[in-house]
């Protein structure tokens, strides 16, 4: 699986942004896609995960009720709503992927994009 992801860019605190990674590959639809962020200076952290056929989403704590995970399979394409940012949420964000069902931990996904710039000022 290649994975691209697209939609960062720079927002006033409050803003909107819609995040998507593009996958190649004939198991897209049987993956787990997840995004994570990394600030400077910080380790990369859990922001979203989407099961295969987007019955189950998990969030982490700071981005519950502001961000929403999506697919669609048809498309290839995972997205991140993300609704009232913030300047903490100023990071490179990356989308990954793995077979089988998703986890929170960076390590356990075999497959990243590129990283997008998402950039919150206040």
């Amino acid at each position: 699986v290649q994975l691209q992801a697209s939609g960062g860019g720079l927002v006033q605190a409050g803003g909107s942004l819609r995040l998507s990674c593009a996958a190649s590959g004939r198991t897209f639809s049987r993956s787990a896609m997840a995004w994570f962020r990394q600030a400077p200076g910080k380790e990369r952290e859990f922001v979203a995960a989407i099961t295969w056929n987007g019955g189950i989403t998990d969030y982490a704590d700071s981005v519950k009720g502001r961000f929403t995970i999506s697919r669609d399979n048809a498309k290839n394409t995972v997205y991140l709503q993300m609704d009232s940012l913030k300047p903490e949420d100023t990071a490179v964000y990356y989308c990954a992927a793995r077979g089988g069902y998703y986890y929170t931990r960076s390590l356990d996904y075999a497959y990243w994009g590129q990283g997008t710039q998402v950039t919150v000022s206040s």
